[in-house]
């Protein structure tokens, strides 16, 4: 015997027992006028109406209809009426139960459906400050789930989204058994929101094109929702996404004025790196050129800032011209199975000049074979090595570590230096872009990290930093490793 059947076995029982027991006090032992007992017969009818349903009532009115009859209208004991009047008040009181029946019942019901609206109200403003709180489109389609379960109490949330055959899911993952075809008919051909037993399937649209569909089951035990909830829920669910992707594009928009805003502004900048070893040349040959004698000690001098300022002017150059050929794909890269500490210790050694009084931990564990090009990866290293040592004070250390990570081989450079605001992150990795760098004076073009990046990107790897301010940085890069 199932819960609900139990629950009707006892109103009724408690109904009758109740009847029996106001005939029996009034019959045996008060003995109160006819007028008491109908008005006492009535209040128990209203209720039963008010709390419990039409049906109670309207059997407990007939049956008391009859005890009253039999128990307290001459002759006593008969259900025979000798006195005309008594047959008008048998039926005003049997008239006034039922109708006094129906109007407790319809006011029960209006109570009921005022509050399940309330409760439906409630869930749609809750799921909305939920939604409303996501800042991208990832976020929010993940937030989208156990959003819904913590304002509906449902047991469990499928969202599917026919857009990459996506699902998200909030819950107990076993009460819902379909997969990615069955989803996809489903969204693709339920016409509105419906309930199949104990769980709502909720289509999502963008105008009358399908988006995917939404999966609420359990709800018996939370909140019950009307078809027009569910329909209201689809449509908060679906504008949201939009909204979501239409503030990316504005963002997407904006930052790409502030990238051709930015990139103008380092041209400039380039342009003034270009500039700045040509004068420092011209400068040291005119004073080389003039009709007067200098010692040795000043003609050394000079001639060693003519070619400090052409090397520094040949590797402006070289990046230029490394970062043109790698954007055309001009570049050819040799791909061999190759050892990452080799390509280390090459990387050191180019920089051995940097890292004079700076300890420099390796620490390399057993790694498979990449497939990469030496050259150009120990060019990567050499790159995130220098940086490392440019942006950090003198004498700390500079960590080199590696790790194998699902069939890539992951790389790190860490250094403990300034670091780098989150704000600029995403930007350094820019062509022409260079950190603010408040406390230091350091030269570059910001093209270092940009080849590095293309580099990579050639190796079909990806280049990332984390960073904190005033804590220092970690480059880290991967490389697939050899197979077989």
């Amino acid at each position: 015997m199932n819960s609900q059947r139990v629950v009707e076995v006892f109103r009724w029982s408690a109904a009758a027992a109740v009847l029996i027991g106001i005939v029996a006090v009034y019959h045996l032992w008060l003995h109160v006028n006819p007028t008491t007992v109908a008005l006492t017969l009535l209040l128990l009818v209203l209720f039963l109406a008010a709390r419990w349903g039409l049906r109670y009532a309207v059997a407990t009115s007939i049956v008391a209809t009859l005890a009253y009859n039999y128990y307290f209208l001459p002759p006593i004991g008969t259900l025979t009426i000798s006195d005309p009047q008594n047959w008008l008040g048998i039926f005003a009181f049997l008239t006034v139960a039922v109708v006094g029946s129906r109007l407790s019942e319809r006011a029960r019901e209006e109570a009921e459906d005022a509050r399940r609206r309330q409760r439906e109200l409630e869930v749609l403003y809750g799921l909305s400050r939920q939604l409303l709180q996501a800042e991208n489109v990832a976020s929010l389609l993940n937030a989208i789930s156990p959003a819904i379960m913590l304002v509906t109490r449902a047991d469990t949330i499928v969202l599917y989204l026919l857009d990459g055959d996506r699902r998200y899911m909030a819950g107990e993952s076993s009460e819902i058994q379909m997969d990615d075809i069955g989803l996809r008919q489903l969204a693709q051909t339920l016409p509105s929101a419906e309930m199949v037993g104990l769980q709502a399937r909720i289509p999502l649209r963008v105008g009358v094109r399908p988006r995917g569909l939404l999966l609420i089951d359990g709800l018996s035990r939370g909140v019950r929702l009307s078809t027009e909830t569910l329909e209201a829920i689809g449509g908060l669910i679906s504008v949201s996404i939009d909204r979501a992707q239409a503030l990316e594009d504005v963002t997407r928009g904006e930052a790409a004025k502030e990238s051709e805003r930015l990139r103008s502004l380092m041209i400039d900048s380039i342009t003034h790196e270009l500039r700045t070893p040509l004068t420092a040349i011209k400068a040291a040959a005119s004073t080389l050129l003039l009709p007067k004698t200098l010692d040795h000690e000043e003609q050394r001098e000079l001639l060693t800032v003519i070619d400090e300022e052409s090397d520094r002017l040949n590797q402006l150059v070289t990046e230029a011209v490394e970062m043109a050929q790698l954007d055309t794909r001009e570049v050819h890269m040799t791909f061999a199975p190759t050892g990452v500490g080799a390509m280390v210790e090459h990387a050191l050694a180019n920089c051995s000049s940097l890292l004079d009084n700076r300890e420099v931990k390796v620490n390399l564990p057993p790694l498979p074979l990449v497939m990469a090009d030496a050259d150009f990866i120990t060019k990567v290293l050499t790159n995130l090595v220098e940086n490392a040592a440019k942006y950090s004070p003198a004498g700390s250390p500079i960590s080199i570590s590696a790790e194998r990570k699902e069939g890539m081989v992951s790389v790190s450079v860490a250094d403990r230096g300034i670091g780098i605001d989150l704000s600029e992150q995403s930007l350094i990795f820019e062509r022409f872009y260079r950190a603010s760098v408040p406390s230091q004076q350091t030269w570059g073009t910001g093209m270092g990290l940009a080849i590095s990046r293309a580099i990579i990107d050639a190796h079909h790897g990806t280049l990332s930093v984390t960073s904190q301010l005033g804590e220092g940085s970690v480059f880290s890069f991967t490389l697939p490793v050899v197979e077989g």
